[in-house]
């Protein structure tokens, strides 16, 4: 090998002190470069090494930057996924009124706690005072003529308040008799003397001249959305009534069967409205396994009893038991139905009622075994009509917020229809 002249070392060293002073070049073709630093650290670009392929660290302020960029990103899509979700909800076929379908739209999507804790606190905010000024006059319903009644229809219910007034307790006759008896009676009475302006309203249903149909609404039980949900046309010639079904499924946890199809598996434990194919209907604790079993039409399920073998169910204390919204002890329009001795059905209805208050006013109408159907004013619904053909609609008590002909269009709940055998 050839030893460098001093000429050549001395410029090799020039180069050296000119790249340290920052006014050297690069390199030269053919020759070492010197060692280098990056321009982000100062850290030694080995020789020969491209300045390209050596990265900086990212600051932490980009980093952060990113991540809220990110984050912004994230809540945007959520926010349109929202957004196109309740759109969907709120434009979609449908009877109920604008607020009430928000309102359930945040119990679907998320929000059934803070919806309920919301609810729980207005209407303990607003519950109603006790005492007061007593009623003059109850609600007129049903017609006042003497016709004859089955032979076990119910006798008079009896007052609970001193003095009654006129009709109270009294059953009166709905429309068209079917063998010249009168299958469905109303009664009304004032059932808490704490309470002296509330009113309940009681129908009784006779199993023989009348047969219960289960229709599934147009989104509950959740179906394909081919369903009628309302009564259909070619048998309004023999309705004598209709009224509301129990809870959504989803907040009962409980079954549903109607017309040959499943919706939901029966739940054992669960109470169950039962109607067979030979017209028998019942309310009982299920206890049969999933499926309906042969001679079974109908089958609804909602919670536990809340009367049992006469007597008020001891658990209604417990509020975990009563559902998914209000519980056991808020008071708010509620209904239930229940069966008496000869195995007919009792249907009541109230504002202002507990569980509790509800089971006793089944028990005093004659309810032998009860259980709780839908509550909340929007749901509560019991017309019936003063003609075959679904004419001259009436609501078993004027409070009942929805229309006389709920159910002779398409209704977003399933419902139970009466007809005449």
């Amino acid at each position: 090998m050839a030893t460098p002249s001093r000429e050549a070392i001395a410029r090799y060293e020039a180069r050296i002190l000119a790249y340290e002073r920052g006014r050297g070049p690069r390199s030269a073709p053919g020759r070492f470069p010197p060692p280098s630093r990056t321009a982000a650290h100062g850290a030694i670009r080995p020789p020969g090494t491209s300045r390209s392929r050596v990265r900086a660290h990212p600051r932490p302020a980009a980093l952060r930057l990113h991540a809220r960029r990110i984050v912004v990103l994230t809540a945007l899509i959520l926010l349109v996924d929202l957004v196109v979700s309740f759109w969907g909800a709120m434009t979609e076929a449908s009877n109920v009124p604008f607020g009430v379908r928000a309102v359930e739209w945040l119990r679907d999507n998320g929000a059934a706690g803070v919806v309920s804790d919301i609810e729980s606190i207005y209407y303990s905010l607003n519950a109603p005072a006790t005492g007061g000024p007593p009623l003059k006059r109850l609600p007129h319903v049903g017609a006042g003529a003497r016709v004859q009644v089955a032979r076990d229809a119910p006798p008079p219910i009896h007052p609970l308040i001193w003095p009654a007034l006129p009709g109270e307790g009294q059953w009166r006759v709905t429309g068209p008799l079917v063998g010249g008896v009168a299958p469905v009676l109303v009664a009304t009475f004032r059932p808490d003397p704490n309470y002296p302006q509330m009113v309940a309203g009681v129908a009784w249903i006779d199993h023989t001249r009348a047969r219960l149909v289960l229709y599934p609404g147009r989104y509950e039980p959740p179906n394909d959305g081919n369903q009628q949900a309302e009564v259909p046309p070619q048998l309004r010639p023999t309705l004598l009534a209709t009224f509301n079904s129990g809870f959504k499924l989803e907040d009962s946890g409980g079954g549903f069967f109607s017309q040959g199809h499943l919706y939901a598996p029966l739940t054992d434990g669960q109470a169950t409205l039962i109607g067979c194919s030979n017209g028998a209907v019942d309310v009982r604790t299920w206890t049969g396994g999933p499926d309906p079993g042969p001679g079974i039409e109908l089958a609804r399920q909602n919670l536990p009893l809340i009367v049992q073998n006469g007597q008020l169910n001891p658990a209604l204390s417990n509020d975990s038991l009563w559902g998914a919204t209000l519980g056991n002890a808020v008071r708010v329009w509620r209904s239930g139905i229940g069966v008496d001795r000869n195995g007919n059905l009792i249907y009541a209805a109230a504002d202002v009622q507990t569980a509790q208050s509800l089971a006793r006013i089944l028990q005093h109408a004659g309810a032998v075994r009860a259980m709780e159907l839908d509550i909340n004013y929007e749901w509560t619904t019991f017309n019936f009509y003063g003609t075959f053909g679904a004419g001259d609609p009436a609501k078993l008590l004027p409070g009942m917020s929805r229309p006389t002909t709920r159910y002779l269009s398409p209704d977003d709940r399933d419902f139970f229809a009466v007809y005449a055998r």
